[in-house]
């Protein structure tokens, strides 16, 4: 399992350590629905984190943001973070 995902499920609540090795399906995830939902938001809010990490840069560049090759880069960026965040959160900001 990605480290990044166990440390994740870990937050949420829904990893439980059966042993040390994880290739024979030492790791299990199981939880209640709260913690499984939160286990979930967590994965959304890494994505959404992914995305902004990739665009947020460039719009902090004056320079590169006078070159209008990264308009686009940008405003796809911003777009992609607001659509995942609406589907998911329904919110706006």
């Amino acid at each position: 399992m990605n480290e990044r995902i166990k440390q994740l499920a870990a937050q949420a609540g829904v990893l439980a350590d059966f042993g040390e090795d994880i290739k024979v399906g030492r790791w299990g995830i199981g939880g209640s629905y709260q913690s499984m939902e939160k286990f979930a938001e967590l994965i959304v809010q890494e994505c959404m984190r992914q995305v902004e990490e990739q665009y947020k840069p460039v719009l902090e560049d004056t320079e590169m943001m006078k070159d209008t090759h990264w308009d686009g880069y940008v405003q796809c960026g911003v777009d992609s973070y607001v659509a995942i965040r609406e589907h998911f959160f329904g919110e706006e900001e």
